[in-house]
């Protein structure tokens, strides 16, 4: 694990021989930023960090709240919110060093070379975090939410979402305005199966290359590189990272129905940490827990792993209530099952038109569906 100081601290460690990473950009996303023409270079280089290892020369400063997440870009950004908020809401955590920063690497961050699906799917993200978490050296995590399993490690729970980001996917080629201007063969890069499922659905003539791993920088340079023609990302995670110069073109949910709970940051503690549980409880964006509830419900019902192709969203329609929709395909996208809701926008309403709708499908989709 490596500790990280505010961006703006001083470069010392308070422990001596860690790593810690300094001078991480992150400013605010560019949400009218325009999508330039396709035919253009990539901005990979957008977040930049630099490495300092120093021996400890003070007396050790005890954090108030450690935050634990992955050390990507995108994760740090996450952490970075949560600090920042937690800070505005908190006065007795402004004070510089009340909130260190702990990066957790995880399975799925070690091992690039496989398919997430050949790994162990589910947990792949979070299970070296979460015993972190348990073993008190975090006071809380912060998760991207789809990275996060139906079911929670026993002794935590995860009281905090934070207000929802764009759930729509990116389209990002220097050679074509969109999927459907991919000239027949083109290779589009992700490592989805619900994106390549669904791309499969809709243009089987194009050739999907699974493997496409790695953080958001990593997958613009692949694509620079010319290893792919053309691949997908997440909206959210651009904006995040104040990357969307790089989209060309946007992803309507007809098109591309999102993945259960993307775009949504989830925070959790230990479930005997009352302090915690106080300050998670202040960051909480209800609108975005229940909308995540409802998906996640849809989830489990289906036992969705990285090898089903799933999609899930619910949001909030002008009368008030809750729209749910929901899909199921075959890996290859030769079939693809879909379903909706509409239904009171609470709690206990809302699960259940999650697992309702998880049921149906089941049930349409029959013994031996996900196999073909």
């Amino acid at each position: 694990m490596a500790l990280l100081p505010s961006p703006s601290a001083p470069s010392n460690l308070w422990n001596g021989g860690s790593v810690s990473v300094l001078g991480l950009a992150l400013p605010s996303p560019n949400t009218s930023a325009a999508f330039p023409n396709c035919r253009r270079k990539l901005g990979i280089g957008i977040t930049k960090a630099s490495i300092a290892v120093e021996q400890q020369t003070q007396e050790t400063k005890v954090a108030l709240l450690r935050i634990g997440t992955r050390g990507s870009p995108l994760a740090l950004a996450q952490a970075y919110e949560t600090r920042d908020k937690l800070v505005a809401k908190h006065p007795d955590l402004a004070e510089e060093g009340a909130i260190q920063i702990v990066i957790i690497k995880t399975t799925g961050d070690k091992i690039l070379s496989q398919p997430l699906a050949d790994i162990g799917g589910k947990g792949l993200f979070t299970k070296e975090i979460d015993e972190a978490l348990l073993n008190k050296d975090i006071d809380i995590a912060v998760h991207s939410m789809k990275d996060v399993p139906t079911y929670l490690p026993d002794k935590t729970i995860l009281p905090c979402n934070l207000p929802r980001e764009d759930v729509r996917d990116a389209f990002i080629s220097l050679s074509a305005a969109s999927l459907a201007d991919l000239p027949s063969g083109s290779v589009v890069g992700t490592a989805s199966l619900r994106r390549k499922s669904q791309i499969l659905h809709r243009y089987p003539s194009l050739n999907v290359q699974e493997n496409f791993r790695g953080n958001v920088q990593t997958r613009l340079r692949k694509l620079s590189e010319g290893v792919v023609q053309a691949t997908l990302l997440a909206l959210a995670g651009l904006k995040r990272l104040n990357m969307t110069e790089n989209v060309t073109s946007i992803l309507s949910i007809d098109d591309m129905l999102p993945a259960v709970a993307q775009g949504a940051i989830g925070i959790a503690c230990r479930s005997d940490d009352d302090k915690m549980a106080e300050y998670l409880a202040s960051l909480n964006h209800e609108e975005t827990r229940l909308a995540v509830a409802c998906e996640r419900a849809f989830l489990e019902t289906l036992d969705g792993s990285c090898r089903t192709p799933i999609a899930g969203y619910a949001c909030r329609i002008e009368d008030g209530n809750c729209l749910f929709r929901g899909l199921v395909a075959s890996p290859d996208g030769t079939r693809v099952l879909e379903t909706s809701r509409v239904g009171p926008y609470a709690n206990d309403d809302m699960i259940e038109m999650g697992k309702d709708a998880g049921k149906e499908l089941l049930s349409q989709a029959g013994p031996g569906f996900f196999s073909s």
